[in-house]
């Protein structure tokens, strides 16, 4: 199965690259699991999503604390394959 990369924007204005996947689940309930998701910082800079507080990889969302779900452009996508490729190794 392909892995969707999607460039998530959140409520509290954090913008994160992940694989995402959609899962059923409960009214209130995290209905969206971000696989790997990296932080974007200036410059296309990327950074595991709370390293400092976790060894977790995989992260159950509810999609309301999302504002929108976008394609990355094709640099920010190639820097964050070469990232998750190695992790994932």
């Amino acid at each position: 199965m392909e892995r969707v990369i999607k460039l998530i924007l959140l409520t509290n204005s954090e913008r994160l690259i992940s694989e995402i996947v959609e899962v059923g689940a409960d009214i209130g309930q995290p209905d969206c699991k971000l696989i790997n998701p990296h932080e974007i910082w200036e410059g296309h800079n990327l950074c595991p999503w709370m390293m400092d507080d976790t060894n977790q990889t995989e992260f159950m969302i509810s999609s309301d604390k999302i504002i929108t779900i976008v394609d990355p452009n094709s640099d920010l996508l190639e820097k964050y394959n070469s990232l998750t490729n190695n992790e994932s190794s």
